[in-house]
């Protein structure tokens, strides 16, 4: 039986006149590749920061993406450029699966797309108590990269804030030993904070 033989997709990265971009467009890009780390390509996310009513897209659900629609007074070839330059300054990179080039984090990317994301977690630790809620299904959390979750509980550390800690014991009942133990440390500091 002989195998099968996939021809490469092939792309060409042109960031056109693009010769810098601001960190807080370097880390919307990031955060629109979110959702296509080995699963999509640079036309689906290009589609994402422009806010397009693809079928696909919708389909995917990628419409809920934070950045969606974060270019969408650009055209499709000015979003294509910035993320181009993306690419070819290091923050993603190209992966072949089979003959489909897909995205993924390099180091340097995926350093600021955890920081990112752990920011938008304690957003939303802050929007759970703002609700008045008093239970917390912290299950959302589990699975999740231990890295960017260790900098999300940092974060909670150095608010020094004590409303996070009803958060905090719901959240240890539910995640494993590791990041249990790092919850406890986190409650014991912003109680002792307190006391200073």
């Amino acid at each position: 039986m002989s195998r099968k033989k996939y021809t490469r997709v092939r792309y060409k990265l042109d960031a056109q006149d693009v010769e810098d971009l601001p960190i807080e467009e370097i880390r919307a890009i990031l955060r629109g590749a979110d959702n296509l780390i080995m699963t999509g390509g640079r036309s689906l996310l290009t589609k994402i920061l422009k806010g397009s009513r693809d079928k696909k897209l919708l389909g995917l659900g990628l419409n809920n993406s934070p950045v969606y629609g974060y270019y969408n007074h650009l055209t499709l070839a000015k979003i294509q450029a910035r993320v181009d330059w993306v690419i070819l300054n290091g923050y993603l990179a190209i992966e072949y699966e089979l003959s489909i080039p897909l995205l993924r984090y390099t180091q340097r990317g995926w350093e600021i797309e955890r920081e990112t994301v752990a920011r938008e977690l304690l957003q939303e630790f802050d929007e759970m108590l703002a609700s008045g809620q008093t239970e917390f299904d912290m299950t959302y959390l589990k699975d999740r990269t231990r890295d960017m979750i260790f900098i999300l509980l940092d974060l909670v550390e150095e608010s020094g804030d004590k409303k996070y800690i009803p958060i905090l014991e719901a959240w240890a009942e539910v995640d494993y030993k590791k990041v249990k133990k790092y919850i406890f440390v986190v409650i014991q500091h912003l109680n002792a904070h307190e006391h200073v």
